[in-house]
């Protein structure tokens, strides 16, 4: 995560204080990093147009700096271009063998496919836990444990400043930061420390 996503992760919790979406994160977060256990078994997935790659970086960045491998996450695709490197080469099949221990991370603002919702429900037969971040699907809301929905903007919702930054993108940023938050005991670091541990191992420590 480069720094000036951090900086903007920072505002953003600062900004959304009182709104109820820094919990709102942080509990799915908890779910999250407490029903995956297996390296490797948080199976991140989005639709055949968007795949969540700038989730995928941020995860993976927040389990490195918080040492817990199980929330680097695995990026299940619809498509493998040929030549791809094997970590790139997971395809929905992977769904199909998921088991308890694991996680399907969805990662939805349009309608989830078909597809995707069959291999999503044979994945929670088998003991996967679903999870979803979506804008308002009822299908894939029937198939995840819990789900994570971030409304489009109205009216209404422009009225409250605060509000006014919540997007489908402001909202993964918070969900990669709580995960890395989720798996820190309570006398660890906090989240400022992180972020600034993330940033000089980025730019190189400070000189006084």
């Amino acid at each position: 995560m480069g720094g000036v996503d951090i900086s903007r992760v920072m505002v953003l919790r600062e900004i959304l204080a009182s709104s109820g979406w820094v919990e709102r994160t942080q509990g799915f977060a908890r779910t999250m990093r407490r029903r995956t256990t297996e390296p490797g078994g948080l199976l991140l997935v989005g639709t055949p147009e968007a795949e969540p790659w700038h989730l995928a970086a941020h995860l993976d960045d927040e389990s490195r700096l918080a040492g817990t491998p199980q929330l680097s996450p695995t990026l299940v695709r619809y498509q493998v271009p040929q030549n791809a490197p094997s970590h790139l080469s997971v395809t929905l099949a992977r769904l199909e063998v998921a088991r308890k221990g694991e996680t399907v991370f969805v990662v939805s603002e349009d309608a989830a496919p078909e597809m995707l919702l069959e291999r999503a429900w044979d994945a929670r037969k088998l003991g996967a836990t679903v999870l979803s971040l979506d804008a308002g699907d009822d299908e894939l809301h029937g198939v995840a444990h819990e789900s994570l929905v971030v409304p489009a903007a109205t009216e209404s919702t422009l009225l409250v400043p605060e509000l006014d930054v919540v997007s489908f993108d402001s909202v993964q940023h918070l969900v990669s930061v709580a995960a890395g938050e989720a798996a820190q005991s309570p006398s660890s670091t906090s989240v400022r420390e992180r972020m600034a541990k993330l940033l000089e191992h980025i730019a190189g420590p400070r000189i006084s």
